[in-house]
């Protein structure tokens, strides 16, 4: 339904006269009354938004820490999504980002407050950020403690009972369950191998319900980077099939932390077979009455499947990274072909099953889904293209990885080639204002851009500490560091390096700090700023937390956040000339400008950043030390 605009329209000018206007008015005037500060960044920004609007351009918008980008980009959004009648998207890096986005604190409501604008605001998350109630009932039978129990009971009345529609709302996000770990969230959430067209619950469940809700939306639709991509590679084969794309047409698309959406675009892309997944999707339908055709294949399929597995991980060499390299064999590609015979036999065998309604519908589409992405991912694996993949171990098995090495063409046909605007905000686009990293890594050609500087005085503000560190002493320094109590995030470069660094502690250290992982990151996040706990140690925060004032006075960076040594960063450095100046340095400065960059968050904000480095690391600071709006002084370990 089609809102009031927030200013009127007039015969003598344009909406976009009329726009710009009211911009000026509202940041200059309106906004500055009610005590928001006036920034002529934010105003300049703001105006270059109006401008790609008009245009119907990309536009990177590369705005430093405190320019106040979320108003800049709010204010026309919310206006040009009344014009057209067509909700704007807002992107954002991840799902944490969406929740700060709109807390109750958040800029979305103070605008709304303060401008007295009703704004129609609703949030699309990822799937897996919603509750499977196929998965939660197996989880219930299968977990010995009670928290899958706590979740099942605690379900709305309408999830098992008979009530009126009226009484139906959304539920079961993940942020609604805090007191869950990242691997008990995991046996209950939503999986891709999870049938939602065939499955008899999906009226009654969380994640439809929010997908009905969010798909009425008059103002802005809120989603992460990750499900945006999904929406794009799958809107044209959910169409097909006679499905709803995940998202409905918008006016624009914001993507905050911009920077980061080449590596959503490729997740979104990538297609992965697990050790596991295809032997418990088997057991499934191996029920009494199958044909014994049917029984055969699956058990020669399970065999090839385990062998197929057992070579890939003997093919691999222990790096320490999580991405490991895969050395193909002609033995790992014979036994690949062999699985794909089989499964494309295995699912003519299906067609019979199904006609004699011997296997559950639901299974039996569960499993043929399945097993038709098998055959693809692992004939892409088998194939020579130019795909990049991978081997992952963790304790839950093993996972084979596929993605395509660039995604540049396919982005281009479905993404830029479109006529809504598209604005990339973030305080990191450029190094030393050249655009061409994030410009050649997306394949944009056509765009519109700006840099403005943050409008902090940091020399008052700010300390840039690099502290030279002999191997194996980070532990010992940051743990000096924290005595004095002072609210501190903790940035690692990866999942790995963060639990060496937990390893090292005891007991008696480790409280008082708390490990992404261990719950529920918003609600860690929530719990930090009210200072209940004064350390918080992340490998994904480097981009979007705003935590303003005392609540954040330090932050570490424990590694220079390079980019890994695995199979998909090896295969940029290999069609790049100059890999560490083209790859590993731009992303590394980029990373390490957002990481400090959390620091510094208001006119009233001050502290310290420390990064560590240890023995050959030292030899960067010459090129860190330009990234910073101060200068960076120096501590050595005596």
């Amino acid at each position: 339904m089609k809102r009031k605009m927030p200013f009127s329209l007039t015969k003598e000018k344009s909406f976009y006269e009329s726009l710009n206007d009211w911009i000026g008015d509202t940041l200059y005037d309106d906004l500055t009354e009610k005590g928001f500060e006036c920034r002529d960044e934010q105003i300049y920004m703001a105006f270059q938004i109006e401008q790609a609007l008009k245009e119907k351009k990309v536009l990177l918008a590369e705005a430093g820490v405190g320019t106040g980008k979320t108003i800049a980009y709010l204010l026309p959004a919310i206006a040009y999504a009344r014009y057209t009648g067509k909700p704007a998207l807002i992107s954002c890096a991840d799902e944490t980002l969406i929740d700060q986005l709109v807390k109750e604190e958040g800029d979305i409501r103070k605008i709304s407050d303060a401008l007295k604008i009703d704004i129609d605001v609703r949030l699309a998350k990822a799937r897996d950020q919603y509750l499977c109630l196929k998965r939660l009932d197996e989880a219930v039978d299968a977990s010995t403690e009670e928290f899958a129990e706590n979740v099942y009971s605690g379900l709305p009345d309408f999830v098992n009972g008979n009530v009126s529609l009226q009484s139906i709302f959304p539920y079961g996000e993940r942020s609604e369950y805090p007191h869950l770990n990242d691997e008990q969230w995991k046996t209950m959430n939503f999986h891709p191998i999870q049938q939602c067209a065939a499955c008899d619950v999906r009226n009654r469940c969380g994640q439809t319900i929010h997908r009905n809700h969010y798909r009425e939306a008059a103002d802005l639709i809120i989603c992460s980077h990750d499900f945006y991509m999904e929406h794009i590679w799958t809107q044209e084969s959910r169409k097909r099939q006679g499905q709803m794309p995940l998202l409905p047409d918008v006016s624009m698309i914001v993507f905050d932390e911009g920077h980061l959406l080449e590596y959503s675009a490729q997740r979104a892309l990538t297609y992965e077979v697990q050790n596991h997944t295809l032997l418990n999707l088997l057991e499934r339908v191996m029920v009494d009455g199958v044909r014994e055709e049917t029984l055969q294949l699956m058990e020669r399929l399970i065999d090839v499947h385990e062998h197929f597995f057992r070579l890939l991980q003997s093919a691999t060499e222990e790096n320490g990274d999580e991405r490991k390299a895969i050395r193909k064999t002609g033995e790992i590609h014979s036994a690949g072909k062999e699985a794909i015979s089989i499964s494309t036999a295995l699912l003519e065998e299906f067609v019979f099953e199904g006609e004699l309604y011997i296997i559950p519908e639901y299974d039996l589409k569960m499993v043929e889904e399945y097993l038709e992405q098998y055959i693809y991912s692992m004939e892409l694996f088998v194939s020579e293209n130019d795909a990049v993949d991978w081997l992952e171990l963790n304790e839950n098995g093993m996972t084979l990885i596929i993605m395509p090495r660039l995604v540049t063409d396919i982005l281009k046909e479905k993404l830029f080639s479109s006529n809504v605007p598209i604005i990339f905000s973030s305080a990191t686009l450029s190094v030393g204002q050249d655009f061409r990293y994030i410009l050649d890594s997306l394949g944009i050609d056509d765009f519109l851009s700006f840099s403005v500087e943050s409008p902090f005085d940091y020399e008052e503000k700010m300390e840039v500490i690099a502290a030279d560190l002999n191997i194996g002493e980070k532990p010992e320094y940051v743990m000096d560091l924290l005595k004095d109590g002072q609210q501190t995030l903790l940035l690692f470069k990866s999942e790995q390096s963060m639990k060496r660094f937990q390893a090292e502690l005891n007991e008696e250290q480790r409280t008082g700090i708390a490990f992404e992982g261990e719950r529920e990151l918003s609600s860690i996040i929530r719990d930090f700023q009210q200072k209940e706990i004064s350390v918080l140690c992340s490998y994904h925060l480097w981009e979007g937390l705003d935590i303003p004032q005392d609540a954040l006075t330090r932050v570490i960076i424990y590694d220079l956040p390079f980019p890994p040594h695995d199979p998909l960063f090896d295969a940029r450095r290999k069609h790049a000339e100059n890999p560490f100046a083209e790859v590993d340095l731009p992303f590394m400065l980029l990373r390490l400008r957002q990481g400090a960059g959390r620091l510094i968050r208001t006119s009233e904000d001050s502290g310290t950043v420390h990064i560590l480095l240890e023995n050959s690391e030292q030899e960067m600071k010459e090129l860190i030390a330009g990234i910073f709006p101060v200068e960076l002084q120096t501590f050595v370990k005596k």
